[in-house]
C-alpha cells in the first residue's frame, strides 16, 4: 500500500481504540484560507468585467498580482501571487492564450526583427 509502517500501526492503533469512525477524514491540514465563499462569486463576477473596470487601461490582460490588487481592494487581505493562483484554479480559472494576433502587430517589424536583432541574440 506504499506506506510506513508507523503510520500503519498508527491507524491500527486508532482503529482499535475507535472503531472504524475514528478513520475518517478529519479534512485538509494547516490554516483555513482566508478566502471566504462569498469572496468567489464577488471576484468572478469582477473578473468578468475585465481590467479595464478596476483602472488598467494599458492591456486587457489579468495578471496574478491584478487579481491580488482587486482582492486586496475589496476585503483589505493581501494573498501572495501563488495563493492567487490557488484560489483561481480552485475557481475554475485556467492559464489562458489569446486566440488571435493583436491588431496593432506590424509583421514587417516582426520579419525585420528575426531576420536582423535574433541572429546577435542567438549568438550570445
Amino acid at each position: 500500500m506504499r506506506v510506513s509502517r508507523k503510520s500503519a500501526y498508527a491507524w491500527h492503533a486508532r482503529w482499535r481504540d475507535g472503531g472504524a469512525e475514528a478513520l475518517l477524514s478529519k479534512g485538509p491540514s494547516g490554516r483555513p484560507s482566508r478566502m471566504q465563499p462569498h469572496w468567489r462569486d464577488w471576484l468572478a463576477t469582477e473578473l468578468e468585467k475585465g481590467p479595464a473596470a478596476h483602472g488598467w487601461v494599458e492591456d486587457q490582460r489579468w495578471t496574478l498580482a491584478r487579481v491580488a490588487t482587486v482582492i486586496a481592494r475589496r476585503f483589505h487581505v493581501r494573498f501572495s501571487t501563488a495563493q492567487t493562483w490557488r484560489i483561481l484554479h480552485q475557481m475554475g480559472f485556467t492559464v489562458q492564450v489569446p486566440l488571435r494576433r493583436a491588431a496593432e502587430r506590424d509583421q514587417d517589424a516582426v520579419a525585420t526583427w528575426l531576420r536582423k536583432t535574433w541572429p546577435r541574440v542567438e549568438r550570445r
